[in-house]
């Protein structure tokens, strides 16, 4: 845990608008916005670009265990497009 940020957890169930978002900020830095309707939480690169290569590997986790847990819900791919980190 960096010392600049808050720990915190958050269990929810995502609303039926809920979405993601890469998007840049008008300073032209990425965040990514992650919209669970009706709550909305940000990733943004710390203070520090020193730290954006650890924030890149943790992107790269979130997506590909997002994709295993999309995989145990809808195994058969009926409800959407499987990622394509995704290696079956």
């Amino acid at each position: 845990m960096s010392t600049y940020s808050t720990a915190y957890q958050v269990a929810c169930a995502p609303g039926p608008e809920a979405t993601a978002a890469m998007l840049r900020m008008p300073e032209g830095l990425p965040v990514l916005v992650v919209y669970l309707d009706p709550v909305n939480m940000t990733i943004q690169c710390p203070p520090s670009h020193v730290g954006a290569p650890e924030l890149a590997r943790f992107c790269r986790d979130l997506a590909r265990e997002a994709a295993r847990f999309a995989d145990e819900i809808d195994p058969a791919g009926e409800l959407g497009p499987r990622h394509a980190l995704r290696t079956r």
